[in-house]
C-alpha cells in the first residue's frame, strides 16, 4: 500500500453504472493547525445514464499516513440528496481533517433509480497531501 500511496494523485475519476464521480483535493493551510492538516475536496457526480437517479447516502473510508482508518457514513452529501436527470451533474465541496500530513480517501455513494432499484457507485481513491512533506 505504501507504493500506491506515494503514487496516488490528489484526483480521482470512476464510472459505475454510467454514473461518473470525479474528485479533486487540495491542502488547506488557512484551516490547518499544528498537528492537524485540513484538506478540501470537490466532487462532481455526473449522470451519464439514460435514467434519473438520486444520491441517498455516502460512505467514506479515510486512511492517514499511520494507517489509522476513519469511516464516515450518513445520508446525502452536504445536507442534500440530489436528483440527477440524464446528463445532469451535482458538484459540492467538503473538508477532511487528518492527524498526519498525508492520507487517502475513497468510498461509495448509495444511489437509487426512479424504479426504486438501489445500487452503489465507486469513489476512486485519491491522495491527501500537504506540500513539503516526505512521502
Amino acid at each position: 500500500m505504501t507504493s500506491l500511496r506515494s503514487e496516488l494523485a490528489p484526483i480521482s475519476d470512476a464510472v459505475t453504472d454510467d454514473i461518473r464521480v470525479e474528485v479533486l483535493s487540495r491542502y488547506s493551510p488557512e484551516n490547518s493547525l499544528q498537528n492537524a492538516w485540513v484538506f478540501q475536496y470537490t466532487v462532481r457526480i455526473t449522470n451519464q445514464s439514460s435514467e434519473t437517479v438520486q444520491l441517498l447516502s455516502r460512505h467514506w473510508i479515510i486512511t492517514d499516513a499511520l494507517e489509522h482508518v476513519h469511516e464516515v457514513k450518513g445520508p446525502g452529501v452536504v445536507g442534500e440528496q440530489p436528483v440527477l436527470a440524464p446528463g445532469e451533474f451535482f458538484k459540492y465541496s467538503s473538508w477532511c481533517p487528518l492527524k498526519t500530513p498525508t492520507g487517502i480517501m475513497r468510498g461509495t455513494y448509495q444511489m437509487t433509480r426512479t424504479d426504486g432499484g438501489q445500487f452503489e457507485i465507486e469513489i476512486a481513491p485519491f491522495a491527501l497531501k500537504a506540500p513539503y512533506t516526505v512521502h
